[in-house]
């Protein structure tokens, strides 16, 4: 990459500017650096956590722009970057998130996505360094909203990936993901978040482009799995993470402790980890109590 100023594996058709240096060094990363931002996916965000803790300095500013949830202890990425470096770098975290396909945040088409951070002066200092004429941030203060509305979003994908690859139509989707956004909300809500962020960009923004967008991973997985593919051989023959899988098991467990209902995200549970049939999924979705929304 530091050759050819291109990333052949995953952004082959994108020029990486000069500016931009390249290191395989945490060290050398770190060095010197006031703006650290996380973009490594959640099962490993611990580990790689752990090995800057000792390069760590103390004005540094940490931004997480990973989208999951721990499944060993069901953090939330924030979470883990206090539990491995301690409550004096609380202040300064932040989190973005929001409807973002890396090609085409790296091709410099128009985005919009969210800051998030318990402090008004880090956030606005963040949404400056950060924002650019294609690149524009909002503030938002509700850092556990955007992040669980970031993680539980792919699990909802997946869901509708399902239902595009067993050719339910545009029906079952559109439903698919409206009644995910309000498990999304009431997951975020019983964590301490506040409902209207799910009716933002970190919420429903972000769960439009990733349910439906054609360069969405979870969908695609879903889609597959629709289609009858086993999910060892689907995840086996990706080269990038499709967060949706890992999430849904922490994500499930974080809803049952909470006792939170969120029937699509328990039958996808049930997909991917107990051998449930797509289809006996929806049925059984379908064949619910009926309910007031």
């Amino acid at each position: 990459m530091r050759e050819s100023r291109v990333n052949s594996v995953y952004l082959p058709s994108v020029n990486i500017p000069a500016s931009i240096c390249i290191s395989n060094s945490m060290a050398s990363a770190l060095a010197d650096s006031r703006i650290v931002i996380m973009a490594v996916p959640s099962h490993v965000f611990r580990s790689v956590v752990e090995k800057m803790a000792p390069l760590v300095s103390p004005d540094m500013i940490f931004v997480s722009a990973t989208k999951g949830i721990e499944t060993q202890t069901r953090m939330r990425m924030s979470q883990v970057l206090v539990d491995v470096l301690g409550p004096v770098v609380e202040p300064r975290i932040a989190v973005i998130s929001g409807p973002t396909f890396a090609p085409e945040v790296a091709r410099g088409v128009p985005t919009a996505l969210v800051v998030a951070s318990a402090l008004e002066s880090l956030r606005v200092q963040l949404q400056n360094e950060l924002s650019s004429s294609r690149f524009r941030l909002y503030t938002n203060p509700d850092i556990i909203g955007v992040e669980i509305g970031a993680a539980t979003k792919n699990i909802i994908a997946i869901a509708a990936g399902v239902a595009d690859g067993l050719g339910l139509g545009s029906n079952a989707v559109a439903a698919l993901v409206t009644r995910g956004l309000a498990e999304i909300t009431r997951l975020a809500v019983a964590c301490g978040g506040r409902r209207e962020t799910l009716s933002g960009l970190a919420g429903l923004g972000d769960l439009i482009l990733t349910s439906y967008g054609s360069l969405s991973r979870n969908r695609t997985v879903g889609i597959a799995l629709g289609q009858g593919r086993r999910i060892d051989d689907i995840i086996g023959g990706m080269r990038s993470v499709a967060e949706g899988v890992k999430t849904t098991e922490s994500a499930v467990a974080l809803a049952r402790t909470l006792k939170v209902e969120m029937p699509i995200a328990e039958r996808m549970y049930a997909v991917l980890y107990e051998g449930l049939k797509v289809q006996d999924a929806i049925n059984d979705l379908m064949e619910r109590k009926l309910k007031e929304e």
